[in-house]
């Protein structure tokens, strides 16, 4: 695992936890797993299954009645992110606040780490 022990490898807003445990109830699921893979523009896109169990190598996130896995491969992009979700007159979906994105496709689809970070993988 990465990080600062007793830290929380990313934070959910409140309003992000509603709308999880919302999407969590409904479909009975265990909770939202995270993670990156390539692809985009930019390099690298975010990933998000609502999953119906809890692989033991994730880390996971609770707050609130919000349940985020963060698969192993993700742990060290994902460190320091803030997970939102907003709501706009165009969208609404989940925004991730990342300090470790370097860049970002002007769809905001698609994102870029650092390359000393990228090559850990």
């Amino acid at each position: 695992m990465f990080g600062i022990p007793g830290k929380a490898p990313v934070t959910i807003t409140d309003r992000a936890a509603a709308h999880i445990g919302k999407l969590m109830a409904q479909g009975n699921k265990q909770g939202l797993r995270i993670g990156v893979k390539k692809g985009g523009c930019a390099g690298m896109e975010y990933t998000m299954d609502y999953v119906d169990e809890i692989d033991p190598h994730d880390e996971v996130v609770e707050t609130g009645e919000a349940r985020v896995m963060i698969a192993p491969m993700a742990q060290m992009f994902l460190f320091g992110t803030e997970i939102d979700y907003e709501t706009s007159l165009l969208e609404s979906g989940f925004k991730f606040r990342n300090p470790n994105v370097v860049d970002a496709c002007g769809c905001g689809e698609s994102i870029k780490f650092d390359e000393a970070l990228a090559a850990k993988t």
